[in-house]
């Protein structure tokens, strides 16, 4: 049965929603430092009205359909599997193109894993997904839930606030396809279209089915402190991020996906797992990405200071959002929110 909805105060819930809202779009796109929006604060504000409903809007429709249906995180990070390629398969289709936004180096990205016959790269497919998953909609969700003390796992918006976020979400999406298809020569096929879109659907499927399974019994085994899993995904989200985009690249990639889903599947399982190590988790791949911003090559001509300048500030905020998010997990206010992993 549905979740009932949260009982008020409301202005707790919707500053919530919000929050994720926000959060959202600024480790899906501002933390890496890549755009030409690096440095500009101003622009960075004015694309956060499109990137808003863009990424914040599906990341916060997923977090409500998974607390009001009992889906745990193996179904939260289906839906944001299947937001993810949604996103790059069909909003943008940066997936199936040959030369998009005419970035110098997508040549170097695209043709070492080109699979012509199929239009795409799996380093891209890989690079792409991932980076929606984790960064767009995994840690976001992840960390503001953190922060939201007895209502982690409650619904923050009724009925009429998610057809506002979908409407919203639809609206940027529509935008951003209408766009592509007016300034981009390569679109993806009708076939492709079609392919990712039962995927998609099949994603959706597992999360409100398989995601929904009672959580595994859980063990008596004792866990390396919380700051040892966080840095394990320091290192993992770093070697994610430097993998050569090749085949090899591609191999390496989901064999440390497969393995990090694992160690993450049996750690979880311990009776001493709890929020600060979901915390732990979410922010070592944010600290990741903020550091490997500062190598980026913006798109433009960002001058060095306002670049790194833009770099320092999202890695502090990331911190000190990390520390204020673990504080109130280890305080017991987010109660078992990491139980649900496995």
């Amino acid at each position: 049965m549905p979740a009932p909805p949260p009982a008020r105060p409301r202005a707790g819930r919707l500053l919530l929603a919000l929050g994720l809202v926000l959060l959202s779009p600024l480790y899906a796109e501002s933390l890496s430092g890549y755009d030409v929006s690096t440095g500009d604060p101003l622009a960075l504000l004015g694309g956060l009205l499109i990137l808003g409903p863009l990424y914040g809007c599906p990341a916060l429709l997923i977090r409500e359909l998974a607390r009001r249906y009992d889906v745990r995180w193996p179904g939260i990070l289906a839906l944001a599997t299947a937001a993810g390629l949604l996103q790059a398969g069909v909003i943008d289709q940066s997936l199936f193109s040959m030369s998009y936004r005419d970035i110098d180096y997508w040549d170097d990205m695209l043709l070492p894993t080109l699979i012509e016959p199929l239009g795409f790269a799996p380093y891209l497919a890989i690079s792409f997904v991932v980076g929606h998953v984790v960064w767009s909609f995994g840690a976001p969700i992840a960390l503001t839930e953190a922060l939201a003390g007895h209502r982690a796992k409650t619904p923050w918006l009724r009925w009429p606030g998610l057809l506002v976020a979908t409407m919203l979400y639809l609206a940027a999406a529509a935008l951003i396809l209408g766009s592509h298809l007016k300034t981009e020569d390569d679109h993806a096929s009708a076939a492709q279209i079609g392919v990712t879109l039962l995927v998609v659907a099949l994603l959706v499927a597992g999360a409100f089915t398989l995601g929904r399974r009672p959580v595994p019994t859980r063990h008596e085994r004792a866990l390396p402190p919380p700051y040892a899993i966080g840095l394990l995904s320091l290192v993992g989200a770093l070697t994610f991020d430097f993998l050569p985009s090749t085949w090899a690249g591609v191999t390496g990639g989901a064999a440390l996906l497969a393995a990090g889903a694992g160690l993450l599947a049996y750690v979880s399982r311990s009776t001493h797992w709890d929020g600060r190590y979901l915390v732990a988790v979410a922010g070592g791949a944010v600290v990741a990405r903020a550091l490997v911003a500062f190598l980026a090559t913006p798109l433009g001509d960002v001058p060095p200071l306002p670049k790194y300048a833009h770099n320092t500030v999202f890695l502090l905020g990331s911190l000190a959002l990390i520390t204020w998010a673990y504080r109130r997990s280890r305080a017991g206010r987010t109660g078992r929110l990491g139980a649900e992993v496995a």
